[in-house]
């Protein structure tokens, strides 16, 4: 059974919603905190009025600020894709983009990327090549070179903000230990995340000293990046500054944790080996597993988070629930 969807929603697959020309087909796709509309030429992102814990948005400021800083902070990356915040009206019954009445929610307008160059669907097909994956190491490597980082942002890096963040991992998946993971695969995960920060807390305070701690994507994985124009790596981390504030090394871990789950290790060693020669910080190897076993831990979580949405149909939901496992098996073998 497909859920019933929100009235806003079932309003922007009307054609005539839209500024443009009317389009000739909407698609819509879910993410757990946004309804993104593609349109022939263009996409509109409508986040949901959630709270997730980590994120909040519940009221429509919030919901207007995050499309701001979505478009801000994805302009470093990707400058020509991100177009700007536009309004969804209401006048009367009638509920549109940019048009007349009051203003109901916000949505992030981008400029449709072409399908057939995103990474995960290349990789899929086996037309991604080590120069292609060694082009993003070094856009990413300078972008790191040149990436905010000061006081506050360096603070993310020291033990009580890594712990946050693993501990985090670990509380919000309990409820899915026997779903999607099994009991001896957490503790054993955890057991090693543990044992880790602690045998390395000089490594960790040295990443700091050391300026490595950066105003980073946050959100590294091969849907994200796209071969057009060069390279445009999109939809970074907006919600929430502590996990975009981290270290280039887990940022560089989550796209090679990635690459493994394709299962194209040979890129993903080729990646980081790009990027190590680019920026010249060998240093991140010793890093390497333990974060690639944590954004494949996140990337598990987030794939179960989605077994309690309720715009998700049931049949969906068994894909969900066999990727949230691989990604799980994924980090237990970086262990």
């Amino acid at each position: 059974m497909v859920p019933q969807l929100p009235e806003l929603v079932q309003a922007l697959l009307n054609p005539e919603a839209y500024p443009e020309t009317p389009p000739q087909g909407i698609e819509l796709v879910q993410t757990q905190m946004s309804f993104v509309f593609l349109t022939d030429d263009y996409v509109y992102k409508v986040k949901k009025s959630v709270n997730l814990g980590y994120l909040d948005y519940t009221t429509l400021d919030r919901r207007h600020f995050y499309c701001q800083r979505e478009v801000e902070l994805n302009r470093r990356l990707c400058p020509d894709a991100y177009l700007g915040v536009v309004p969804i009206t209401q006048d009367k019954s009638n509920i549109s983009i940019e048009g007349q009445g009051e203003i109901i929610e916000y949505a992030v307008k981008m400029r449709r990327l072409p399908q057939q160059a995103m990474m995960d669907g290349l990789l899929a097909n086996n037309q991604v090549s080590s120069q292609m994956v060694a082009s993003v190491a070094q856009k990413l490597a300078e972008f790191h070179q040149q990436a905010e980082t000061n006081a506050n942002i360096s603070a993310f890096g020291n033990l009580d903000a890594i712990t946050k963040n693993t501990e985090e991992n670990f509380s919000q998946t309990v409820e899915y230990i026997g779903r999607t993971i099994s009991q001896a695969k957490y503790r054993r995960i955890k057991d090693y995340t543990d044992s880790f920060i602690e045998e390395n807390t000089p490594l960790f305070h040295k990443r700091i000293t050391g300026g490595r701690i950066r105003d980073c994507h946050g959100d590294l994985h091969a849907a994200h990046i796209c071969f057009t124009n060069g390279i445009c790596i999109y939809d970074c981390i907006e919600f929430n500054d502590r996990f975009r504030y981290c270290d280039v090394a887990a940022e560089v871990a989550f796209l090679a944790m990635d690459l493994d789950h394709y299962e194209r290790a040979d890129l993903s060693q080729s990646f980081v080996n790009a990027y190590v020669a680019q920026s010249r910080d060998e240093e991140l190897l010793r890093l390497l597993n333990f974060y690639k076993c944590y954004f494949a831990y996140v990337r598990g979580k987030v794939e179960s988070f989605k077994l309690d949405d309720p715009y998700i149909s049931e049949e969906e939901k068994t894909g969900v629930l066999a990727i949230a496992r691989s990604y799980f098996d994924l980090a237990e073998s970086y262990v």
